[in-house]
């Protein structure tokens, strides 16, 4: 029997975070951890992220930012991939972390740079330089 609300959140969240990414997700997923997968398919992703009234690219910076306030590294890596792919660009990402630094610290600033930096270069191994006026 099919869900609309569980088959919606699975279409974002492959179309946010990628095939692979869901693929492996599933992979993982056991009976400990199968009621889990089905709450944040159906709810973060089904529900939350499918509201119209913010788009994909401003969830990305919210998420982001939450994500550095909560110290939640991990997981800030995979929502780079998906900001990226939610449009945002390499400056736009800096600028998020960069203000989120004013609100959430600089330490969390700190980690969340080398985490967002990290996956940037893997992605395109131009993005690990700063950029010439970034150079001291």
């Amino acid at each position: 029997m099919s869900d609309p609300i569980h088959d919606r959140g699975m279409q974002v969240r492959r179309e946010v975070l990628g095939d692979e990414h869901v693929d492996a997700a599933i992979a993982r997923t056991t009976s400990f951890t199968a009621d889990f997968q089905d709450f944040i398919t159906r709810y973060a992703w089904g529900e939350i992220w499918t509201r119209p009234a913010l788009d994909r690219r401003t969830r990305s910076c919210i998420t982001l930012t939450a994500l550095m306030a909560l110290g939640r590294f991990d997981e800030l890596g995979m929502h780079v991939r998906a900001a990226l792919r939610n449009g945002l660009s390499v400056d736009e990402i800096r600028e998020v972390l960069l203000h989120g630094a004013v609100y959430c610290g600089v330490p969390a600033a700190n980690s969340a740079f080398t985490v967002a930096q990290r996956v940037l270069a893997d992605l395109d191994p131009k993005n690990s330089e700063a950029r010439p006026d970034e150079q001291k």
